[in-house]
């Protein structure tokens, strides 16, 4: 039998796919109404930071205990959202938040993939069947698609 909590992760994953492309061309226009793609940035991370906390403190506040012994490359999660939100932030106005999805789209899977197939960073190992493949070039297609002007 399927795993119940498989229809909420998916629901859960859905709205921050929504999200994605809300937050481009929200933190867009921050940026340009404030003249600074970085300003920008600063506020949506020190926002962010400040939603993260006050969820870390409502489900207890623990987890902290491992974190001087976590390897290093697990902190680089920071540099590539920093990355994402600092480049679609200048990019997006000029270049169309949709475009600038689009690549970010297939950029997702593309690495989505790759890290499966070979279980990097501790992920759960689904080979790339030809099948599978197949299925994530149909969906490069069809943001492709959905792209054409």
């Amino acid at each position: 039998m399927k795993d119940p909590r498989m229809t909420h992760y998916a629901i859960i994953m859905l709205l921050a796919g929504i999200g994605i492309p809300t937050l481009a061309a929200l933190n867009a226009a921050l940026g340009q109404r404030l003249g600074s793609p970085a300003a920008a940035a600063v506020v949506l991370f020190c926002v962010a930071m400040l939603t993260t906390l006050a969820v870390w403190a409502a489900t207890g506040g623990r987890g902290m205990s491992g974190l001087l012994t976590a390897p290093r490359h697990l902190f680089l999660g920071g540099c590539l959202v920093a990355f994402y939100v600092l480049s679609v932030t200048f990019i997006a106005p000029h270049f169309g938040v949709g475009n600038a999805i689009f690549f970010v789209l297939v950029g997702q899977l593309i690495s989505a993939a790759a890290i499966d197939h070979f279980g990097l960073f501790g992920a759960r190992v689904s080979p790339l069947s030809l099948t599978r493949a197949t299925g994530i070039g149909v969906m490069m297609l069809g943001v492709w698609i959905t792209q054409r002007a």
